[in-house]
């Protein structure tokens, strides 16, 4: 019996460009997840010349601006950050679910890595809580970005 051909991405970086995207809006809680993706990818080899950091005015907007980025064939991957809190009205609901599925449709519709970093909370005080863990969440999302490309060239 012969062995399977494993392809995996590596998490050491280099030659890579990746955009961050993230949202000016709970900005309190954002520049904290954007501070913890820029230091978990210089870590693992990324140069800051080759990081683009693209600020938004909100969620909503997150998924038009990332397929311009994605469309421009100028990164190899995106990570889009940012904090959706419920409030008492149903705009939550409207802003949480566009902004998933938009960013989501550009990923597969672009064949381009694109890790979703964005907070969805009932709170304030949750989505505080979820920051004290933004180290672990962003290391998740530029780890699950770095891992998807080089694997992505194999399966095209």
């Amino acid at each position: 019996m012969s062995a399977l051909k494993t392809i995996e991405g590596q998490f050491i970086v280099s030659g890579k460009t990746i955009a961050i995207v993230a949202t000016r809006f709970n900005g309190f809680i954002v520049e904290s997840l954007l501070a913890g993706a820029v230091d978990a990818l210089t870590r693992h080899g990324v140069p800051h010349s080759d990081l683009r950091k693209i600020y938004v005015p909100g969620a909503f907007e997150l998924p038009y601006v990332v397929k311009k980025i994605a469309t421009s064939g100028k990164v190899d991957a995106i990570i889009a950050l940012g904090a959706v809190i419920r409030g008492s009205t149903p705009h939550f609901d409207y802003v949480a679910g566009e902004c998933a599925k938009g960013v989501a449709a550009v990923s597969v519709q672009q064949e381009l890595p694109i890790a979703f970093g964005v907070l969805t909370t009932d709170t304030i005080e949750q989505a505080v809580e979820r920051v004290v863990y933004a180290e672990a969440f962003v290391l998740l999302y530029t780890e699950i970005v770095y891992r998807c490309c080089i694997p992505a060239r194999y399966v095209r």
